[in-house]
């Protein structure tokens, strides 16, 4: 299944959030995942979206971890985790999560997923449902991706029939010009995309391989459609479901068809934010996440 995989690039020590944070990383399935593993208690497992990294939780990291142990990963292909030449199937990405978890001697946790990691955590639920404790879907992932997405810039990287080596050169040329545009599909306030995330978002998309995996990832929407979104309405698990009220990627009613299909479900929207609401109101989302997972 696995075949070349890029080199390893180097890793920074820690994570830079609210405070630094050691950097770690495991062996799945022949490639090296990047992750964060801070507080004890019950395990909370954080996945990040599509194009995204282990950024997008930045905030959540010393609230949850004062209750939980919480561990969150760069996805295999994404951010500091390596990028192998593989199809990106969505039952490949659920193995590595899988693996992942044995690695770190996980045998269930609760698992809170963002837009395409709201995917991942469906899949989890529904294929591997003893490992999941409590389900948490923060922006996604709906049934019918297409008809709901609303951002220009994802619906053309999910459709786009460009080879990767050419998004690749192009996003090395262009890429810095565009992205606070493009940034703004994702965040409500402006004020928010600061310098220094600028300049961290462009370190990011400027990893090895990043593209082709995206690109590959993106080609495989259908599988997810076909052989996952069907079965939402199966889901038995306790779920919480956050939904920005200005996401301008999948709109609010996206997130309350997502909420009417799992039976009983809680259904919490967070006023002035965008697509990534734990980042950008990490005050009202993480008020309810505690909430959520204590027993």
């Amino acid at each position: 299944m696995l075949t070349a995989c890029t080199a390893h690039s180097s890793l920074p020590p820690w994570f830079d959030a609210l405070g630094r944070i050691p950097i770690k990383t495991v062996t799945v399935l022949d490639q090296r995942m990047a992750y964060l593993d801070v507080g004890e208690g019950p395990p909370v497992i954080l996945l990040h979206g599509f194009g995204g990294s282990m950024w997008q939780w930045e905030h959540q990291q010393t609230a949850l971890s004062a209750h939980f142990r919480v561990i969150t990963p760069d996805l295999v292909g994404a951010g500091l985790s390596d990028k192998p030449d593989i199809e990106y199937r969505p039952d490949q990405l659920l193995e590595f999560l899988v693996g992942f978890m044995d690695a770190l001697q996980i045998p269930q946790a609760s698992v809170a997923g963002n837009s395409m990691g709201a995917g991942l955590a469906i899949g989890l639920a529904l294929d591997h449902p003893s490992r999941v404790s409590q389900l948490i879907l923060i922006g996604g992932l709906p049934a019918h991706v297409m008809e709901h997405l609303a951002s220009p810039t994802l619906r053309r990287a999910l459709t786009t029939s460009a080879p990767s080596w050419l998004v690749s050169f192009g996003n090395s040329l262009f890429g810095g010009l565009v992205l606070k545009s493009t940034l703004r599909e994702f965040v409500y306030d402006p004020s928010l995309l600061t310098q220094a995330v600028l300049d961290r978002s462009n370190r990011n998309r400027r990893q090895p391989g990043l593209f082709k995996a995206l690109l590959t990832i993106g080609t495989n929407l259908p599988l997810w459609e076909q052989n996952y979104a069907p079965r939402i309405g199966t889901i038995t698990h306790r779920t919480l479901i956050v939904w920005g009220e200005e996401d301008r990627v999948f709109p609010l009613p996206a997130g309350d068809m997502l909420h009417r299909t799992i039976d009983g479900s809680t259904f919490v929207r967070i006023p002035k934010a965008g697509h990534i609401p734990q980042w950008e109101r990490p005050e009202l989302v993480n008020k309810e996440l505690i909430t959520f997972l204590r027993p």
